[in-house]
């Protein structure tokens, strides 16, 4: 298994290239790419991690060899959130970042499975989907936008607030990936209950865990660890599904006549990316609002990113 990581010397970055590290299959490979000139430094470091996954860092100029063979690739790269910044304010800085890394994806690997972690991905998504598009190689089970970190904050939030067993609850979370787009189903999650308070107080907490983040850390950065982990954990249900494991996880993907052109849906994982979309089940009147007000919104950052490669 090859994975390839670009934005590997970032804070999301090297927390997933760790993680990557220390749980890939034996004998994989990991690419650790950045433009950054400390990329060959982290790739140094993590070989000294006694396990058998072999990690090679890659330069500015090596987009190329990082990607050439791989089986999954995953986009960290690009500028975090500041204080005080939209989501929508990132879109100028990395849309130009992931169009170059897609189409570098393009180029040496297209049949990679993909998962886009550079936000805003409602939009970034798209365009990663758009330039496959151009060059005639698209497949829409292989690209899809890691929303996991909105699912694990979810789990978490949902474990103190009712006292659970942290590894034992399950909360389903659709639509995008940025502020009233995340809706996770309170409805759905089983043995725990929530009264129309808790529902009013928790479900925009979750949709602005990332705020909470930028804010705590007062200027130094955004949510890089827990992200980090959210993107190893995706990135291993894919390689699950490249092993003939089936695998259920929840990503934004392409979706034919669903709520909108792209979507958070439960997916069902298998050797050439997604299997089956999954229904995500009956809504709760809250939720069916919240989905109902979000979609707006979402529809006009998937266009962004349409119109960005397309224009």
């Amino acid at each position: 298994m090859k994975v390839a990581v670009l934005g590997a010397a970032g804070g999301i970055g090297q927390a997933l290239s760790l993680l990557l590290k220390t749980q890939l299959p034996a004998g994989s490979e990991l690419a650790l790419y950045d433009v950054a000139p400390v990329v060959p430094g982290v790739a140094v470091d993590l070989s000294h991690i006694p396990t058998a996954v072999d990690v090679k860092g890659y330069g500015a100029d090596d987009l190329a060899p990082a990607l050439s063979g791989a089986d999954i690739v995953i986009i960290p790269a690009g500028m975090p959130r500041k204080p005080g910044m939209d989501r929508a304010d990132l879109f100028a800085v990395n849309a130009g970042i992931v169009k170059t890394l897609a189409e570098g994806i393009v180029a040496n690997c297209p049949k990679a499975l993909v998962g886009v972690i550079t936000n805003p991905v409602n939009g970034t998504v798209p365009i990663v989907a758009e330039v496959f598009k151009k060059a005639g190689t698209y497949d829409k089970n292989r690209v899809f936008g890691v929303t996991t970190l909105d699912v694990i904050r979810s789990e978490a939030f949902v474990a103190e607030l009712k006292g659970l067993d942290v590894s034992q609850v399950k909360v389903p979370v659709i639509g995008g990936h940025s502020g009233t787009t995340i809706l996770p189903l309170l409805s759905q999650v089983e043995g725990a209950s929530f009264t129309d308070e808790e529902v009013a107080s928790l479900t925009p907490r979750i949709q602005n865990a990332g705020t909470e983040v930028v804010e705590a850390k007062a200027g130094g950065g955004s949510a890089t660890l827990s992200m980090g982990q959210a993107a190893a954990r995706f990135c291993l249900s894919l390689v699950k599904g490249l092993q003939g494991e089936e695998v259920v996880d929840y990503a934004y993907v392409d979706i034919e006549n669903g709520d909108a052109p792209y979507f958070a849906h439960p997916v069902r994982l298998g050797k050439d990316g997604i299997v089956e979309i999954l229904p995500y089940g009956e809504l709760s009147a809250f939720e069916q609002k919240a989905k109902d007000d979000m979609l707006a919104t979402l529809n006009k950052d998937i266009q962004e990113g349409v119109d960005f490669i397309n224009g």
